[in-house]
């Protein structure tokens, strides 16, 4: 049985699942549906056409599946989904998608966003990404699974962030990261590989070594960054080395971070 907060308001025609907590002051819409489980600490709005998967608990001041911040937005119906056993801290906000961007900002399963973060309209992001204290993630990024972003750093719109990359704090980010890749100082550069993540996750020793040679040969190989990276592809046979020439070689409305650049 959910235990919902007299001060709480409920629109009608919202969906509310089994064993829900909604807290004091929460405005929930009408067509917003929460999983079963779902806690809304206090004075949470969750508005538009949002849903929020089972276990997800967010924090006070949170806004989720509000309209976009984009002046080209019509009032067209769009929507947000966020998925399980997500944590969103304080004063996050995640916007609603835009027609123009596909209609849905979409956020995966058992993600950290940190106090004052922000989740633009149409992104794009997957499992277990975390995102620190006010970073703000533009309109129609994705961040693939196991990405992090640090504290006060800013992703620029269209910026994809591939599997298991880190960001550190306070950086801006224009192009788009490697698989792995970890990204650094203000004005984003690719530094290296994120180890400390991939040890973490447990990958062969064999592997990493093939990302070390791998990002060795992006960096300093001949023939431009692309003709690199299906060389690399034609060379190795690691599915983590594999991954990033599939990153790489794949469509982008960005160029990339590249090695020293």
């Amino acid at each position: 049985m959910s235990r919902i907060h007299p001060s709480a308001v409920i629109e009608e025609g919202a969906k509310i699942g089994a064993d829900c907590v909604i807290g004091p002051f929460c405005l929930i819409g009408s067509d917003v549906v929460l999983g079963d489980r779902v806690e809304l600490k206090s004075h949470v709005v969750v508005t538009g056409d949002t849903e929020i998967g089972e276990d997800t608990v967010v924090f006070s001041f949170a806004v989720l599946g509000e309209i976009p911040q984009d002046l080209k937005f019509k009032g067209e119906r769009c929507k947000t989904v966020i998925g399980k056993r997500n944590r969103i801290r304080e004063h996050v906000t995640v916007n609603a998608g835009t027609e123009g961007g596909g209609g849905v900002t979409k956020i995966g399963d058992d993600g950290l966003f940190m106090a004052g973060c922000h989740i633009a309209h149409d992104a794009q992001v997957g499992d277990r990404v975390i995102v620190v204290n006010s970073a703000a993630v533009a309109g129609h990024c994705v961040l693939e699974d196991d990405v992090i972003i640090g504290g006060l750093s800013g992703i620029h719109q269209w910026v994809r962030i591939g599997h298991g990359a880190i960001v550190g704090a306070v950086t801006m980010v224009t192009n788009d990261v490697i698989p792995y890749g970890l990204v650094q100082a203000p004005r984003g550069e690719l530094d290296g590989l994120n180890l400390v993540g991939l040890k973490r996750r447990g990958v062969q020793r064999s592997d990493i070594t093939a990302l070390r040679a791998a990002f060795q040969m992006l960096a300093q190989g001949e023939g431009t960054f692309q003709e690199r990276a299906r060389r690399l592809g034609a060379e190795s046979d690691s599915e983590y080395v594999q991954e990033i020439v599939e990153f790489i070689t794949g469509e982008s409305d960005r160029s990339f971070l590249t090695p020293g650049g």
